[in-house]
């Protein structure tokens, strides 16, 4: 028999803010959704592995669900859905709804760049007979985590014709796949020696391309100029042709499930595709939301948000403007009355390294959907520092939906830190709060996030957008 509570556990009960596994939470069918909701995201992971695959998937998905393509000349109505491509890197989808403009929005800006290997300009070379590719890391990287692991090339080249040829060796069967070589430990006494972030130099990156030379005892180079000959017969390109490339290196291994219970998702460039994606499709299950429903896939954040396609540049305000132009509102107007989750990854706590993390406040996995007041470094230094009101009006939202979540730092104090979008959305006077899934191994060539924590953040864009 069921002993009665005391009354000191009815007042913990009362008073205690409850932190629990959301596996503790929420009953089988709803752990089956979280499941099933993962299996498409898997396949996302495997299509859309660089920013441009991502906006590629976005618009494939969009205009399935009756997007058309943005026209600033035309007033939107309830119910009417655009997109508009920010030169095939970001993305801006908008479901207008049914308050006026004047009201805001409700944004959600996720980025869908991740770190990689980028191809130099003049990337092929030969050396002592081996033809490689040199490289340059984009994005906070350990470089010793990108040796011997299977990568495949992705991107766009833009030949002197003016014609552009999309890129993709590595990921289907039958494929050859690249690496960056390592010493072998019987010989690396001296690289041993090295600090750990110079275990591997950037200009060790160097991607093994072929070793066969092009049968003619004239010319020198020869292994070189097979490669170029291959790549000529295949894409009709020359050398010349690199420079006006955009070609990444990026892990050939495709999404799975990790753990015997199948309760992860691990992958590359889940930092920050998960939010991406959660967020893409909240956008298209919600159908008839009652403010204008804006998300935002945008470019560059691992690197600052620089550039046209990040969201440092105007884009996305010079989106807002001509959407609201017709109606007669100036975008100002509504980017000060809007509301915005900038969705963004938490380091998940790792019982492996426990001494980064301040454990009361840390992100755990599996309980649930993350909110980060702040991010930053040391003295918050680059973060936006949401407000207690829009803080409190994010969380009950969640309560009320039954959402599981919890709240976050990442990591301690004086451990290091790290930044979002949120910052710059919050310069154009809207309030913004980070909010999305914890990761372990976060920059890794593989991460791994739990299946009900991704589940839940998309259940916390759906009910952001739909309220």
């Amino acid at each position: 028999m069921e002993q009665e509570k005391s009354q000191a556990e009815l007042l913990k009960e009362q008073l205690f803010m409850q932190r629990k596994n959301g596996g503790l939470i929420l009953d089988e069918s709803q752990l089956k959704q979280a499941d099933d909701f993962c299996e498409e995201y898997k396949n996302f992971l495997n299509r859309a592995k660089t920013e441009r695959e991502a906006v590629d998937y976005a618009i494939e998905k969009a205009e399935q669900n009756g997007f058309v393509p943005f026209d600033p000349s035309v007033t939107y109505t309830a119910g009417q859905k655009v997109y508009y491509n920010n030169r095939n890197k970001s993305i801006v989808l908008a479901v207008m709804g049914a308050e006026p403009l004047e009201n805001g929005v409700r944004l959600i800006a996720a980025h869908i760049d991740s770190p990689r290997l980028d191809l130099k300009p003049n990337p092929l070379y030969e050396d002592h007979e081996v033809a490689l590719f040199k490289t340059h890391y984009y994005g906070g990287i350990k470089k010793y985590q990108w040796t011997t692991i299977p990568l495949s090339l992705h991107g766009v080249i833009l030949k002197q014709d003016g014609s552009k040829i999309k890129v993709n060796i590595g990921e289907d069967p039958g494929d050859p796949v690249f690496c960056v070589s390592d010493l072998l430990p019987h010989l690396a006494v001296d690289q041993m020696k090295r600090t750990s972030p110079e275990l591997i130099k950037g200009e060790e990156l160097n991607i093994l391309v072929g070793l066969h030379p092009f049968r003619d005892d004239k010319v020198s180079e020869k292994v070189k100029l097979n490669i170029l000959r291959i790549l000529n017969e295949k894409y009709g390109m020359v050398e010349r042709d690199f420079i006006s490339t955009e070609l990444e290196m990026v892990p050939a291994f495709h999404a799975s499930d990790v753990g015997l219970d199948r309760s992860m998702v691990g992958s590359y460039g889940q930092d920050d595709r998960v939010c991406a994606y959660t967020a893409l499709m909240a956008t298209l299950d919600c159908k008839a939301p009652s403010k204008t429903m804006v998300t935002v896939l945008a470019d560059k954040e691992e690197i600052g948000s620089e550039g046209n396609t990040g969201l440092q540049s105007s884009f996305f305000a010079y989106f807002i403007a001509d959407l609201a132009k017709p109606h007669g509102v100036e975008g100002r107007t509504v980017l000060s009355h809007t509301q915005c989750l900038s969705a963004d990854v938490n380091a998940g706590f790792d019982p492996t390294f426990p001494d980064v993390m301040e454990q009361r406040n840390a992100a755990f996995c599996n309980r649930g959907v993350v909110i980060s007041k702040y991010t930053g470094a040391r003295g918050k230094s680059g973060t936006s520092d949401a407000s207690a009101e829009f803080v409190d009006c994010i969380s009950r939202l969640l309560d009320r939906c039954g959402i599981v979540w919890q709240i976050a730092e990442l990591g301690k104090v004086d451990g290091g830190g790290g930044g979002t979008v949120a910052a710059f959305l919050a310069n154009l006077n809207m309030d913004v709060v980070d909010v999305g899934v914890p990761v372990l191994s976060m920059h890794a060539p593989f991460e791994v996030t739990s299946k009900l924590d991704v589940y839940m953040t998309y259940r916390t864009f759906y009910e952001f957008y739909c309220q």
